[in-house]
């Protein structure tokens, strides 16, 4: 005899999800009472260190589940059920570190600057653990088949969630895959970020694998990203993205926005590419994203403005979105999406405008032509963006008097962790939390 549990669960600033259980028949009771949580638990870090915190054993949270965020699925005669939730204080208001309410403020504040809504969806790269069965198999069809069982069992999992799947590929890397579903409105997809990245390992461990999102497995191949593609519609629903007689096709707005993600997007890679390795995706020539640039369908540009396959306007105006790829996995989505949300509205306040499209090789450039056209290096360790995050009073205004302080000494504990490791032995570590 067995007693269903809920899981209620959060993804907190280590990009970990983590929360509680309770028996499935209490679960209206816990939708308004939630269950039990303790402020120092922001500070556990990927590795399971305790960093310094300002709270120590004190105070008490309450983590409450949305029942608009649940994710069931059965596994042989195992079957998991969790929801996703909020922390909240003992009054019921946001936790100042809840990634989830920073995120809802940062999408209130879009609505409020810009009168939108955002549109958004994440593109997973993942990769099993285990050897793979056949060699050379970048976008391979015999890659395919081998895991073909586990690309269909999780596909339907994800459409039984809700979660609208559009497609999953054998990926260039060892044994890595691509995992694409629908965009969603608001916090949804954040939500569905973090309920795909969990389906995924469970439907792995299932069919006796092992998956992993972590940033770079081995530094001699290739990373795994997260890509946001994100629009925008107003209030009755109509997108506001697209205009074909602006840059690139991008409206005003969306001009604004992007702009806004180029300003700032070195004060906020601390947030969206957030471990030690993820700095050794960074780089050059790896598709992935080294300087603050836009690209018009470049895949090496940090934000790309992405291509459209509809031929009559309507079409292409729902279609039509930007891409954000400065992003992994060891971020939590919902944190990584609120920088990346700020930034674009600070860039419409402010009226900025995006620079042109960049079209060649930016690191044969030197630091001074780089500087010359708007463009720079973006930091290259972990360290140097948790100080270009602290160091821009604008960009840690958008998350409260002490998120800054808070998060450099999460990170300043997992940096700590891996410091005496050699680039192997960190991307093991990684690989083995993420």
């Amino acid at each position: 005899m067995t007693l269903p549990l809920i899981f209620v669960a959060i993804s907190d600033v280590a990009g970990k999800v983590r929360g509680k259980a309770f028996p499935a028949d209490q679960l209206e009771k816990r939708l308004v009472r939630g269950v039990g949580w303790t402020p120092t638990n922001v500070q556990i870090t990927c590795f399971d260190i305790i960093a310094d915190s300002p709270f120590g054993a004190l105070g008490d949270l309450l983590l409450i589940p949305d029942a608009n965020a649940e994710a069931r699925a059965t596994f042989g005669d195992v079957t998991e059920h969790f929801l996703m939730g909020d922390v909240v204080t003992l009054d019921g208001d946001p936790w100042a570190f809840c990634t989830r309410a920073i995120l809802k403020s940062a999408l209130k504040r879009l609505h409020d600057v810009a009168g939108v809504h955002l549109i958004s969806a994440f593109e997973h790269e993942f990769q099993l653990k285990s050897p793979p069965a056949v060699e050379n198999q970048g976008y391979g069809r015999e890659g395919f088949e081998i895991q073909r069982k586990l690309c269909e069992v999780l596909m339907a999992t994800l459409a039984e969630n809700g979660l609208e799947p559009d497609s999953i590929m054998k990926e260039f890397g060892p044994n890595q895959y691509e995992v694409v579903i629908g965009p969603a409105k608001g916090v949804r997809s954040a939500d569905a970020a973090v309920i795909l990245r969990e389906l995924t390992r469970s439907a792995a461990r299932h069919l006796g694998e092992a998956a992993t999102f972590t940033p770079i497995r081995d530094v001699a191949s290739v990373g795994n990203g997260v890509h946001i593609h994100m629009s925008f519609v107003d209030d009755a629903g109509e997108t506001v993205t697209f205009d074909a007689s602006g840059p690139c096709g991008m409206s005003r707005l969306t001009d604004g926005f992007a702009a806004g993600v180029l300003k700032y997007l070195p004060n906020i890679l601390a947030l969206t590419a957030p471990s030690v390795v993820s700095y050794e995706r960074l780089t050059p020539h790896r598709w992935s994203a080294a300087y603050n640039n836009l690209g018009f369908r470049d895949r090496e540009a940090s934000l790309r403005v992405c291509p459209v396959t509809a031929k009559d306007p309507a079409s292409i105006a729902r279609q039509f979105n930007i891409e954000y790829r400065a992003a992994d996995a060891a971020a939590s989505p919902y944190l990584a999406l609120a920088a990346v949300v700020h930034a674009g509205v600070q860039g419409i306040e402010d009226g900025l405008k995006a620079p042109a499209p960049t079209e060649e090789d930016l690191s044969l450039l030197s630091a001074d032509d780089l500087t010359a056209r708007g463009f720079v290096r973006l930091p290259e360790t972990l360290e140097a963006a948790l100080e270009a995050f602290q160091a821009d009073t604008t960009v840690t205004s958008w998350f409260g008097p002490d998120f800054a302080s808070v998060y450099a000494a999460h990170k300043a504990a997992e940096i700590d962790a891996v410091k005496d490791m050699d680039t192997a032995q960190k991307c093991a570590a990684y690989e083995g939390t993420y």
